[in-house]
């Protein structure tokens, strides 16, 4: 099918205000990257500290919010909207939020753009995570389980893992991918969320290579916090953050992944119709929707602006009686129970 069609700005914008809206700000990307671990050192350390169980818990629920959120702003990187400095906004997506989750920047900002491209349509490589709604309660609820006790988690990991092994083979051997060619499958697996898209083969070499580095990146990230951990307070705190990334994580990448398009209108020509945006209150910022990811349609209509400007954005399409043409939902809530059905 044809590439989803674009809106030109000049419908809703006048040229100074786009500009202001679409200009990348020099600190404030850095510092959205600077609370997502302030803020996860600051709850597993004071959970640790307390030595109490419901502390732990607590912990784990809000660190895996800051999991999520350093995986949001890893896309914000992918769009090289992190920071202007090409540069800096890779070296900010690559290992100081991507590599904590997993996933490589570069690989995937070149199949994320292909979501854009096709959004809804059979093209796009995001399709597998709307295609299975509605489903069932049960299943959803099957799924959410295997979120919370670490099954998804360790699946994903044991399918990247592999394809790293593969790729440390053919580096080992002195393979070299073919020139011109890079691996567009590779490193994604913590930005998507079904059978194919977290544990997508890695058929060439320079997929396979691609794993390698991000499990590379991601071994070391985690090496620093367990280091950092053990010489400030022992095992506990590295423990509670490996705890959030292998639940808590998952579950909230999975309902907003679910929330963005699930239900939507799949193959419109019709730009409005194709992302959700989902109110939330500050338990959902907290956990399934950190750092303005809930904008999503906003997002998708125009994929230029950083993401701590979507509510802006949010406000002038409203102003412009243009709100009525989108989907919006008033809470997650609501969209588990539109995605779902008994059973």
């Amino acid at each position: 099918m044809p590439a989803v069609r674009l809106l030109p700005p000049d419908r809703f914008f006048d040229r100074a205000q786009w500009s202001a809206i679409t200009t990348a700000s020099r600190w404030r990307g850095a510092w959205l990257v600077a609370h997502a671990w302030i803020v996860s050192i600051a709850v597993v350390g004071l959970a640790a500290w307390t030595q109490n169980p419901a502390a732990w818990l607590l912990a784990v629920i809000l660190v895996g919010g800051r999991q999520l959120g350093l995986a949001i702003l890893m896309h914000d990187a992918a769009h090289g909207l992190l920071h202007p400095d090409r540069k800096t906004n890779n070296f900010l997506g690559q290992w100081l939020t991507g590599a904590a989750v997993g996933s490589d920047l570069i690989a995937y900002r070149t199949y994320h753009l292909q979501h854009h491209k096709f959004t809804q349509q059979p093209e796009d490589p995001d399709l597998s995570l709307s295609k299975p709604f509605p489903t069932t309660r049960a299943s959803l609820w099957r799924k959410v389980l295997r979120d919370l006790t670490g099954q998804t988690f360790f699946k994903q990991r044991a399918a990247q893992f592999g394809f790293a092994l593969v790729g440390l083979k053919a580096m080992l051997r002195g393979e070299k991918p073919e020139k011109g060619r890079a691996g567009t499958k590779a490193g994604t697996p913590f930005n998507k969320q079904s059978d194919d898209g977290m544990t997508s083969p890695t058929v060439d070499v320079a997929g396979a290579m691609t794993v390698t580095r991000a499990v590379g990146r991601f071994l070391t990230v985690q090496a620093v916090l367990l280091a950092a951990s053990l010489a400030l307070y022992g095992w506990t705190p590295y423990l509670l953050w490996l705890a959030g990334l292998a639940t808590t994580f998952q579950l909230y990448l999975r309902i907003r992944n679910i929330a963005e398009h699930a239900c939507t209108t799949t193959g419109s020509q019709d730009p409005f119709t194709h992302a959700r945006t989902t109110h939330a209150g500050w338990l959902a910022r907290a956990t399934v929707a950190p750092y303005w990811v809930n904008y999503h349609a906003e997002h998708h209509l125009f994929m230029g602006v950083p993401c701590y400007r979507l509510p802006a954005v949010h406000a002038m399409l409203g102003a412009q009686g243009k709100h009525d043409a989108m989907t919006i939902a008033p809470n997650y809530r609501t969209v588990l129970r539109q995605v779902t059905a008994n059973g």
